[in-house]
């Protein structure tokens, strides 16, 4: 089973990357919802050993129905188990025990973030993409709007001091986590595919044999609180990655990043809505520095630009003659 992607307007497969763009849109964006559902009867941990064993099990059932190969390397192995740890186990750990305490939309809104993180990582880390000034101004805008949200004037009135950090310390470990990735697996030239099966499994595989002493306590299952165990892991951890490799290949990386913007409003709007989750005035308005300032920093205004200087180029050049 193979769908090919195309380029918008090639085709009549055109339309499925803007469908698989909306729907990874609201699958991420609802992923906090789903664990706020799952809280209600699991602990953080058992959340995230649910999530990343279904997750495994979506991948694993994709791979085997497309006749994948997985990598052999033991430095490969290796490597994406480090970046499981970063970008699987420790932020899907702080987002679920933050959520404890601060609302799902809330958490969303600092998910955002990544990659404002991902840029402060590259910025050591990646020498070669080191951002111009104009970006970097991105960057400290994008910053100045998690502030806003944080609202240190209300005494950071969106839930305690320690959750928000949380939330900030798993955007930075997805950061550390891309940068890792770019640096040690893409080169290799592997299918996303067969990374994303292998880094979810391993971190399957983490929990459980961290299971015993950290997913712990009593269980209280419903018809709900499984279902969103479920596609928080098969869809939000499994199927969304396949739709996001689709997206890379059909628009480019640039463009696919833009979801992003998205799925803060997915989040918030579902939390509202669904759990009836407050909101106060800074966290949309901080929200809208940060995706303003993530625009700058990825050079969205400089393609703009240069958009706008191509259309009034063909304006131009399609303009009659003017008569002697």
């Amino acid at each position: 089973m193979k769908v090919e992607m195309q380029m918008p307007g090639q085709g009549s497969t055109s339309k499925w990357p803007l469908v698989q763009f909306i729907l990874l849109a609201v699958i991420w964006g609802a992923s906090f919802l789903f664990i706020a559902v799952g809280l209600q009867g699991l602990s953080p941990a058992q959340v995230v050993l649910g999530r990343l064993c279904a997750g495994t099990v979506a991948l694993a059932a994709i791979s085997l129905a497309t006749r994948q190969k997985l990598p052999r390397e033991p430095a490969v192995w290796a490597h994406l188990g480090v970046v499981s740890v970063l970008l699987c186990v420790v932020p899907f750990l702080l987002f679920a025990w933050a959520e404890q305490d601060i609302a799902s939309g809330l958490a969303s809104i600092y998910n955002a973030t990544t990659p404002l993180m991902t840029t402060l990582v590259a910025l050591v880390a990646l020498p070669q993409e080191r951002p111009g000034k104009l970006r970097l101004f991105g960057l400290l805008a994008g910053f100045l709007g998690v502030l806003v949200v944080l609202g240190p004037w209300n005494g950071a009135g969106g839930g305690s001091l320690a959750a928000q950090g949380a939330c900030l310390l798993a955007t930075a470990c997805y950061g550390l986590g891309f940068v890792y990735l770019r640096r040690f697996i893409s080169p290799r030239g592997l299918s996303s595919l067969s990374v994303a099966t292998v880094q979810v499994g391993l971190g399957a595989v983490i929990m459980l044999v961290l299971a015993p002493w950290i997913a712990t306590g009593p269980i209280q299952l419903s018809p709900q609180i499984v279902a969103s165990i479920l596609v928080l892991g098969m869809v939000g951890t499994g199927l969304a990655y396949v739709w996001n490799t689709n997206l890379v290949a059909a628009w480019g990386a640039a463009n696919a990043s833009a979801v992003t913007y998205l799925t803060p409003i997915v989040g918030v709007s579902l939390g509202v809505l669904l759990l009836a989750e407050p909101v106060t005035w800074n966290q949309p308005v901080g929200a809208l520095i940060v995706v303003a300032g993530i625009a700058i920093s990825q050079g969205r205004l400089d393609a703009l630009g240069r958009w706008r200087r191509k259309a009034a180029d063909r304006r131009g050049a399609a303009a009659p003659a003017g008569r002697d």
